[in-house]
């Protein structure tokens, strides 16, 4: 069996926004989830599939990673990423770097090649370069809604976890677990952070543990929201610590910590477990996220379907198929 989830941050679309935005937002979803499905189908890794999915999504203007990401106090782009092997427990991060087009793909060949963990800033981009990724100016990686949010805070001590086009209280990360049909878990995460952050400020997606786990006893997890919660309550592990050491299931693992450890607005996750189930939670409005596994799941959600229905107007834009 087969499973894969993604996110693209924890948050919401205003529902008025108009549907050809939200149909943007449903295709790129869509497309990445296509990405790990073709490669799980083949008999891919688990590696393989987080990666290309969240190379996928740091690639789309849409959301908060690689192209797209926001901007610090100082107008540029620091970007943080991570990956986590659930066989062997092999993990790798990078921080603050601002010229490497794919920040996943820098994380997995340190994971793949350097015997080290986490690179920050100038140190990472060398490291880069001595790999061989790609690089790209950071105009490459501003996009006019992020200047225009930037410019609003720009001089302000005010940091934002806003998109800024119709979105709102959106905490912008991109990120895949995965389960491959030989039974191995990954996880991948990626970020742009907030918008008109103090230079340098680190938040969850690097931190293994807090914004990343994976472990084949268990799950893989990938984290969204405000990184200082999910770093104080070392989030990812949390979940997985509840599966080993309590018994519980995935859901309920994922539950107790999203539910009760943490408090409402801070956030999501996406896991998977070590049979491939999948679980897709938060307590903040809505979560950008999609999944499918090899039993015929599939689907692409924003939101929750309201239980007081306003005559025909679209409140949950998702498809099964």
């Amino acid at each position: 069996m087969w499973s894969v989830a993604l996110h693209g941050g924890a948050g919401t679309i205003d529902r008025d926004t108009p549907v050809d935005v939200i149909n943007e937002y449903i295709h790129a979803l869509n497309d990445a989830l296509h990405v790990g499905i073709a490669i799980l189908e083949k008999g891919g890794s688990s590696l393989d599939c987080a990666s290309a999915v969240v190379r996928k999504l740091e690639d789309d203007p849409h959301f908060n990673a690689g192209k797209g990401s926001v901007l610090d106090e100082d107008g540029n782009c620091e970007m943080d990423a991570s990956i986590m092997d659930g066989k062997t427990l092999k993990c790798a991060a990078i921080t603050g770097v601002k010229s490497v087009k794919n920040p996943i793909l820098l994380s997995r060949l340190i994971l793949e090649r350097s015997g080290h963990v986490m690179f920050h800033g100038e140190g990472a981009e060398q490291l880069g370069r001595e790999y061989g990724v790609e690089t790209a100016p950071q105009e490459y990686f501003k996009v006019p809604r992020r200047i225009q949010a930037w410019e609003k805070l720009r001089g302000t001590n005010v940091v934002q976890l806003d998109h800024n086009s119709g979105l709102k209280k959106d905490f912008g990360t991109v990120g895949c677990v995965a389960r491959d049909i030989h039974g191995n878990v990954c996880s991948a995460t990626s970020t742009g952070g907030m918008t008109n952050k103090k230079r340098g400020r680190v938040g969850d997606t690097p931190i293994i543990g807090a914004g990343t786990y994976a472990n084949n006893s268990t799950c893989a997890v990938s984290s969204t929201g405000k990184g200082e919660e999910f770093i104080r309550h070392v989030t990812a592990f949390d979940i997985h610590a509840r599966m080993a050491y309590k018994g519980l299931s995935l859901k309920e693992s994922v539950s107790e910590v999203i539910h009760t450890t943490m408090i409402d607005g801070d956030g999501g996750v996406i896991a998977v477990s070590k049979d491939g189930d999948i679980v897709l939670d938060y307590n903040s409005e809505g979560m950008f996220r999609a999944a499918a596994d090899s039993k015929g799941l599939k689907l692409v959600k924003i939101w929750e379907q309201k239980k007081k229905k306003k005559k025909k107007k679209v409140l949950c834009v998702y498809t099964t198929a």
